[in-house]
C-alpha cells in the first residue's frame, strides 16, 4: 500500500501560518500597551479571537454550509478548560507584563522558548517521541533564548520581563499538550471557546480592579488584531496538531518569533547588536534541526475508536453504518483495525505508538 504524505505536508503549511499570524501580533501588541495596561490588552486580544471566530461559525451556519468537523463532547471539558486557564489567561497576562520590560525584538525571540517547553513535556510527560535530532534543535533554540535573556541586563539586574515572557511560553508549553486531545474536534470551536473564555476572564479581572476600555480606535485595533493574532493563529495551530503531533507542531510554530523581531526591528528603530543576531542563529539553527526531520520505520497500529474529520486513506478503511454519499472529507465516529506497515510519519491522531 502506497502512502501520501499531503496530511503532513498541509499540517507544516497550517503550523507556518500560524506562526506567522502570532509573530507578527506580538510587536503591533507592543505598540497597543501605551493605549491601555497589559491585563485589558491580553483579555481584548482574546475577546476579539472569541468574538470574532463565534460570528465565523454564526454565519456558517446561516449559509447552511456543511460540517465537517467533529464537535466537542463532554469527555473534552477537561482538556479544554485546563489550556483555556494556562494558554488564555496566565499566558498572555505574563507576556503583556514581559512586554513592559523587554524590548519587543527580544521579547518575540524568546517566544522560541514555547517550542522547546512543549516539546520537553510533550516527551517527559506525554510520552511522545522526540528522537536526537529534534532535541539538539531544542538545545540550540535554548541557548539562544538564554543569551537574549541576558545580554542587556548588568551583572546586579535580574531580567525580569524576560523571565515573564519564558513563563507565558511555559503556560502555552502546557496549554500546547492539553488542545493535542481534542485537536480532532472543530478547530474553530476550539479557539472560539477559549478566546470567548478567556477574553471575559481576563477583562472582568482589569475592570474589577479599577481599568478602563480604551478609546474606540485602540479597541477596534486590538479585536482586529485579536481575531488574526490569536483566532486564526490557533484554528491552524489544531489542524496542525491534528497532522504533526505537539512537538513538531511547536518546532514549525517556533518561526514566528523571526517574523515577529524582524517587524519590531522595523516599527521601533531598536538597536540589534552581535548578540542579537547570534541568538537568532543559533534559533535558526535550532529550528532547520526540527523541520529537516524523517522519521520512518516499521510500526503497528492498534484497535483504535474516535471521531474526526478524514478521506478514507490508507489509515481509513472502514465501511458506513448509515447511507454515504460518497463525500470527502466527512466526519463520522469510526474503527481502526490493527495494522502494521512502515512509511515516514509524525506523532498525530493516529501514530501514537512506542518505539
Amino acid at each position: 500500500m502506497k502512502l501520501t504524505n499531503s496530511d503532513h505536508t498541509h499540517g507544516i503549511l497550517q503550523a507556518l501560518a500560524a506562526a506567522a499570524l502570532f509573530g507578527i501580533s506580538t510587536p503591533l501588541a507592543k505598540m497597543l500597551l501605551g493605549s491601555m495596561p497589559p491585563l485589558l490588552l491580553a483579555g481584548l486580544l482574546y475577546a476579539g479571537s472569541g468574538i470574532g471566530l463565534s460570528v465565523w461559525m454564526l454565519l456558517r451556519r446561516l449559509r447552511g454550509h456543511a460540517i465537517t468537523e467533529a464537535a466537542l463532547t463532554r469527555r473534552d471539558a477537561p482538556w479544554l478548560a485546563g489550556a483555556v486557564l494556562f494558554g488564555g489567561v496566565l499566558g498572555p497576562i505574563l507576556l503583556m507584563l514581559g512586554l513592559v520590560y523587554t524590548a519587543a525584538s527580544t521579547a518575540t525571540l524568546l517566544l522560541n522558548l514555547e517550542s522547546v517547553l512543549t516539546a520537553v513535556l510533550a516527551w517527559v510527560v506525554f510520552r511522545e517521541n522526540v528522537d536526537r535530532r529534534v532535541f539538539l534543535g531544542m538545545l540550540a533554540i535554548v541557548a539562544g533564548a538564554l543569551l537574549l535573556s541576558w545580554q542587556r541586563q548588568s551583572a546586579h539586574t535580574m531580567p525580569w520581563g524576560a523571565l515573564a515572557v519564558a513563563g507565558a511560553c511555559l503556560c502555552w508549553a502546557i496549554d500546547n499538550n492539553l488542545t493535542r486531545p481534542v485537536a480532532g474536534g472543530d478547530p474553530v470551536q476550539i479557539a472560539a471557546i477559549k478566546g470567548g473564555v478567556a477574553g471575559a476572564i481576563n477583562i472582568t479581572i482589569a475592570l474589577a480592579i479599577g481599568y478602563r476600555f480604551p478609546h474606540i480606535g485602540p479597541l477596534l485595533a486590538t479585536g482586529v488584531l485579536g481575531f488574526f493574532g490569536y483566532g486564526l493563529s490557533l484554528v491552524l495551530f489544531v489542524l496542525a496538531l491534528r497532522n504533526l503531533g505537539t512537538a513538531r507542531t511547536g518546532a514549525y510554530f517556533s518561526t514566528a518569533p523571526f517574523l515577529g523581531a524582524t517587524l519590531s526591528l522595523a516599527l521601533f528603530a531598536e538597536h540589534a547588536g552581535p548578540a542579537f543576531w547570534l541568538a537568532g542563529a543559533l534559533m535558526a539553527i535550532g529550528v532547520w534541526l526540527h523541520v529537516s526531520e524523517r522519521h520512518e520505520h516499521e510500526h503497528a497500529h492498534e484497535a483504535l475508536a474516535h471521531n474526526h474529520r478524514h478521506h478514507h486513506d490508507d489509515h481509513h478503511q472502514h465501511t458506513h453504518d448509515f447511507p454515504w454519499d460518497g463525500e470527502e472529507p466527512h466526519t463520522h465516529p469510526h474503527v481502526h483495525e490493527p495494522m502494521a506497515h512502515c512509511h515516514p510519519h509524525y506523532p498525530d491522531l493516529h501514530h501514537r505508538h512506542g518505539h
